[in-house]
């Protein structure tokens, strides 16, 4: 059953108020929900106009009330005060009239026209019954001033101030509850904002300026420094930082080089770039960074459910009791004012706005937060479940690791020597330790030679001569092949490889030199994260493909204390699917694609920002930023946003179940009852507003 992106209530799919944008329905429970989504800001005015219109009524019914109080106890009447003495009819009640009925039926056209929805479609909302309750007062009130005599009671019992406070003061909940809603969707629209609108591509061999949405795949983009990068693409000129904070969270700019991966709307800071564009249109991560906040925003958790389910029958019971207040007033009591009273005043106390807000406001608020720091919950559903979490499953490679190699260790004498010698022998070699081999020289400044004779050895290494001098790089193998003695190394060898790190030797003219030891390096937030995540009582596991020995070291350095290797990708979701049939609350952090059937299998798929699509899509969670210390951050502001709709919805029941027993007695005033029930929503507005206060630990 789909849910009301603006209200948050479930909407069955035959509902006449549907909207395709962008291929994607969406479901309302009403015209107005409906409006509301299509031009937020001209509905927020609207309301605002008729808040003010309900509001002065009041006011002015208030200000009368206090000079007919001040006028009698002078001793004057205030019929020779009023404007018009030549009409001594025109009594309290008349002035009441004129002042109330543009509240009724202006301001509470909005409740009349959602109750009309709700009957026609079979249903009860919480329209039926503030319109139940304000009308019957207004009626009444009509009946007694207008046709005195055809009610048993006097002329002077009208209540037409009562229906135009329960107006006012709902109208003012709702209002309030629409600002937030529009206040939380800020987060979007600064996203939203960022698009820039023209981009300068290279067409032809000449530079110019083009629409973005007209920029396609695999064009070059000239960004020059403060302008806003285009589109997503990846760097083939020109070095530049770059301030990623409103897409990712990181509020230190960015370090870009050729064959680094920008991100559309960004702001370029310092040098000019030359960009080949990857992704445009809704395929960029901004734009499914959007579409993943609304989705999540316009999605209810399983608790959401369960208010709309005790709405559905409560509203309808209330109806029952009100209605039965009513009739014991008549008939035993036979006090019709008091029975008219009861009635509306049930009504109105027992209206479970509170209840069909409390989850939507806390979970529209939760998923924005998160959305500005680079965490993007894709539903309810997924910010429910992570409160739960008491195993987080993490993937190896990439994930807890930086997923390529890098140099780590260097053993022997003259080691700037020893890996100046590897990288010129490495320097063709398409091989990754050889790659790293040679990335690390190149970052210390060395320069790389060409080698005058090369020879791969294949399974061993690889045979070069560099400046007369032989030289070998490569395993035990060549070395024992060549007859050269390496146990001088054999020691830092064997402790190298117990770390998980791969050990290459080198040997220059028949003699060993040293050697240099290659591993896939852990990030810097890995262990920092399993450390958190230990403090909130949640158990880690690594689950890789590699060799038991490799995953072992890397799990003693992050403080993972269990592990499972050498499974195939293909076992990753039965390895999963174990867990959970275990008991546990299975989250599965991965990257690529070989991790979505595992992703998909756990109870939550956190993926990191920086690996695969396929990854991204499965994903529960998304963390645009490549730290898993934004694992524990999520799993935070999900705790955080359960603690909020839990709080809510107590508050939303709290005063309907304490009240309507004292209502339908008599001792509740229909005009304290609506004050309570509007304090009732504002309450849980305002519950919600704050967590916008929770700060979310970065790792900057």
């Amino acid at each position: 059953m789909p849910v009301d992106p603006i209200c948050g209530m479930s909407v069955e799919l035959d509902t006449p108020f549907k909207k395709e944008v962008g291929g994607r329905t969406y479901y309302f429970c009403s015209e107005q929900c409906l409006r509301t989504f299509e031009n937020p800001e001209r509905e927020l005015k609207s309301m605002k106009r008729r808040v003010t219109i309900a509001l002065s009524g009041v006011l002015l019914i208030g200000l009368l009330r206090v000079v007919a109080f001040l006028t009698l106890a002078a001793g004057v009447s205030i019929i020779t005060w009023a404007p018009i003495p030549q009409l001594p009819w025109f009594t309290w009640g008349y002035w009441l009239f004129i002042l109330t009925t543009p509240v009724q039926f202006i301001g509470g056209w909005s409740f009349y026209k959602g109750a009309f929805e709700a009957l026609k479609g079979g249903t009860t909302n919480m329209d039926v019954l503030i319109s139940m309750g304000t009308l019957t007062a207004y009626i009444f009130s009509v009946v007694v001033l207008f046709f005195p005599g055809l009610l048993p009671v006097p002329k002077t019992d009208v209540y037409f101030e009562v229906s135009a406070v329960i107006i006012a003061f709902v109208l003012l909940g709702k209002f309030m509850e629409d600002y937030m809603k529009a206040s939380t969707s800020a987060a979007v629209r600064k996203l939203m904002d960022l698009r820039p609108s023209m981009a300068r591509v290279i067409r032809d061999g000449k530079e110019m300026d083009i629409p973005v949405e007209n920029v396609m795949v695999g064009e070059t983009l000239v960004v020059r420094p403060g302008d806003k990068i285009p589109t997503d693409g990846v760097v083939i000129a020109g070095e530049s930082s770059v301030d990623e904070k409103l897409v990712t969270g990181e509020s230190m700019p960015v370090e870009k080089k050729p064959g680094g991966e920008v991100i559309g709307a960004t702001i370029n800071k310092t040098g000019m770039l030359k960009v080949r564009a990857t992704r445009v249109g809704s395929d960029t991560m901004l734009m499914q960074i959007v579409k993943m906040v609304e989705e999540a925003q316009a999605s209810s958790a399983p608790i959401q459910r369960i208010a709309d389910r005790v709405s559905a029958y409560f509203v309808p019971a209330v109806i029952a009791v009100a209605i039965l207040t009513l009739l014991g007033w008549l008939l035993i009591m036979r006090n019709i004012t008091m029975a008219i009273l009861s009635f509306v005043a049930v009504l109105i106390i027992s209206c479970p706005c509170a209840l069909g807000i409390a989850t939507p406001t806390a979970l529209m608020v939760g998923v924005g937060k998160g959305a500005e720091a680079g965490i993007l919950i894709r539903g309810g559903e997924y910010l429910e479940r992570a409160q739960a979490l008491n195993t987080v499953v993490f993937d190896k490679t990439g994930t807890l690791t930086k997923g390529e190699p890098s140099v780590t260790d260097i053993v022997g004498e003259n080691k700037e020597e020893i890996l100046r010698l590897a990288a010129i022998a490495e320097k063709g070699s398409e091989h990754p330790l050889g790659e790293a081999i040679v990335r690390a020289a190149r970052d210390k400044g060395i320069l790389l030679k060409d080698p005058e004779k090369f020879e791969a050895v294949p399974g061993q290494g690889i045979s070069v001569t560099i400046e007369g001098k032989d030289v070998l790089v490569g395993n035990r193998r060549l070395m024992q092949a060549n007859g050269i003695d390496i146990g001088g190394f054999e020691d830092s060898l064997r402790s190298l490889e117990e770390e998980g790190k791969t050990a290459m030797l080198v040997a220059v003219n028949k003699k060993a030199a040293g050697a240099i030891a290659v591993a896939d390096t852990l990030k810097e937030s890995s262990a920092e994260a399993v450390t958190e995540l230990k403090k909130l009582g949640i158990e880690t596991i690594m689950l890789t493909g590699d060799n038991e020995r490799t995953a072992k070291a890397i799990a003693r350095q992050v403080g993972i204390d269990r592990v499972i290797a050498n499974v195939l990708p293909g076992e990753k979701e039965n390895v999963i699917k174990k867990l959970r049939a275990e008991g546990k609350v299975v989250a599965m952090v991965g990257d690529g694609i070989n991790d979505a059937p595992a992703l998909a299998a756990s109870d939550i798929g956190i993926a990191v920002g920086s690996g695969s699509d396929v990854a991204k899509e499965t994903g529960g969670i998304v963390l645009i930023r490549d730290d898993l210390r934004d694992v524990v951050a999520g799993i935070m502001l999900s705790r955080a946003t359960m603690r909020k709709i839990k709080q809510n919805m107590f508050w939303a029941l709290f005063y309907n179940v304490l009240a309507i027993p004292v209502a339908a007695v008599g001792l509740l005033n229909p005009i304290i009852a609506a004050a309570a029930m509007a304090i009732s929503s504002l309450t849980v507005v305002t519950n919600s507003a704050l967590l916008k206060r929770y700060k979310i630990r970065r790792a900057d």
